[in-house]
């Protein structure tokens, strides 16, 4: 838009266009208000929250702190400051931008929920049940704080009382795909696969998940055409599922496997993988696709219908064999471990273990440690160098034991049909269910589980219990 010498104008014209979704325009006129009132506190607010939008949220911070700077009881920019500040992972600043707003305006629904969710970041469960529960009383319909708390309570093992605030967030806000996602992941972890299966198809209206533009199987016969089966979500998730790739050969499709590029030389090694395409191939035209986290839904898979054949995926020959001239340096009763999954994992704070916690089953007589962590370099444990999983496969083969933290090791140690010795924490994800020492899903799977959030002591004393045994 033209310069007309009125920043109100200006402003104007910018909060039009942030209400339709516009922002890019919206930062160039809000951009144009400030040359013409630079002390304009609304506008750098504003212009924060549309850099936010763009995922500009280091820019976004620098406005809010002048919109703060010229008016320190603006209290939407302190609230959008701890906004951006959270999605930073800054949760100590983000803690103290939100309180700082609600001094201004303590009967803030929206910001006693985000100050809850700062809690469980920082692992204080009783204060985020505290925050949540305020938010609520301000607003008793506000599903999004109906969802927050059903988190927390779930983190806690509450699952009946978490499972009530996931039907409420459904009430208030029937289309609330998140909620939706997350009453799927409980009625899976008690094993009630029918409802949980379908449930779980609510992730396709999750922000960030993208459509295939192709049909989406429903189970017909395929009848020698070609079917996509993408790998939606995490690397433990495509381990886990593509062992559904041999029943979709079995009823005539030609499996073509969309992979991230670690995965793509394992994935490819699965009964029934017909192709494995990874980021920037052509991916060939098919009949239809699946998600594959989908696939358990669309063969009516119940607990006791698991396909648990192993080992479903297989390391090159070649590869395990450089690594076992590799690993004769290493004598005795060798257990390969891995103790940090990705920090970008929502519940990385209460599944990875400090190695410290690990270095103690080296001093079990006979017992050596190999790393199975990309990036380690060495110390204690001995180190191995790690590239795609085939990789981390070809390690595997050659050990006696995996010990793991739940991340990707696992299901790839599960799949390759190895002992693997699983840590969990207090509250698990839903694929190891609640109380098993066993998995239906990996017959070679040990499950330990904390008996206190928190508390490792006992699930390592277990783990060297049963090492201690075994020599």
């Amino acid at each position: 838009m033209e310069d007309d010498g009125d920043p109100d104008n200006s402003f104007a014209w910018g909060n039009a266009l942030m209400m339709q979704g516009r922002f890019a325009e919206a930062v160039l006129c809000y951009e144009q208000c400030l040359r013409l009132r630079p002390d304009f506190a609304e506008c750098q607010s504003n212009l924060g929250m549309a850099m936010a939008e763009q995922g500009e949220l280091t820019d976004a911070v620098d406005r809010y702190r002048q919109a703060l700077a010229i008016n320190p009881d603006l209290a939407d920019a302190s609230y959008n400051l701890g906004n951006a500040l959270r999605e930073l992972g800054r949760w100590d600043d983000a803690e103290s931008s939100y309180r700082k707003a609600l001094r201004s305006n303590p009967d803030w629904p929206e910001a006693h929920t985000n100050l809850g969710l700062i809690s469980v970041e920082q692992g204080n469960y009783e204060a985020a049940v505290a925050s949540h529960q305020t938010a609520l009383r301000l607003n008793p319909v506000f599903a999004e704080a109906h969802n927050n708390l059903g988190i927390v309570l779930e983190r806690q093992a509450k699952i009946d009382e978490c499972r009530y605030c996931f039907d409420r967030a459904i009430e208030h806000q029937p289309e609330f795909a998140q909620a939706h996602c997350n009453r799927a992941q409980i009625w899976l972890l008690e094993g009630d696969f029918a409802r949980g299966w379908r449930e779980y198809e609510w992730r396709w209206q999750v922000p960030g998940f993208r459509p295939i533009p192709a049909p989406e199987w429903d189970g017909a016969r395929l009848e020698g055409e070609p079917i996509l089966l993408h790998a939606e979500q995490g690397f433990g998730d495509a381990l886990q599922f593509i062992r559904y790739a041999s029943l979709v050969r079995d009823i005539g499709g030609r499996v073509i496997v969309s992979s991230p590029p670690e995965l793509s030389r394992l994935l490819a090694t699965s009964p029934g993988v017909e192709r494995v395409v990874t980021d920037g191939d052509e991916v060939p035209p098919v009949r239809c696709h699946a998600g594959l986290m989908s696939l358990p839904r669309i063969f009516g898979t119940s607990l006791t219908s698991i396909p648990a054949d192993v080992p479903y995926l297989f390391a090159d020959p070649e590869l395990v064999a450089a690594r076992h001239r590799e690993l004769r340096a290493v004598p005795g009763f060798t257990i390969g471990i891995a103790w940090q999954g990705s920090v970008r994992h929502p519940n990385d704070r209460q599944r990875s273990i400090p190695l410290d916690r690990f270095l103690s089953l080296s001093r079990i007589p006979g017992v050596r440690l190999v790393s199975l962590q990309k990036g380690y370099e060495g110390g204690s444990v001995y180190p191995t160098a790690l590239g795609d999983f085939m990789d981390t496969a070809s390690v595997m083969m050659n050990l006696d034991l995996i010990i793991t933290v739940d991340t990707a090791v696992a299901h790839l140690a599960g799949s390759l049909g190895l002992p693997v010795w699983v840590a969990l924490p207090f509250c698990s994800e839903w694929r190891w269910l609640e109380t098993r020492e066993d998995s239906p899903w990996y017959p070679t799977m040990r499950l330990f589980r904390q008996t206190r959030p928190g508390e490792w002591g006992d699930v390592f004393e277990n783990m060297a219990n049963e090492l201690a045994r075994k020599g």
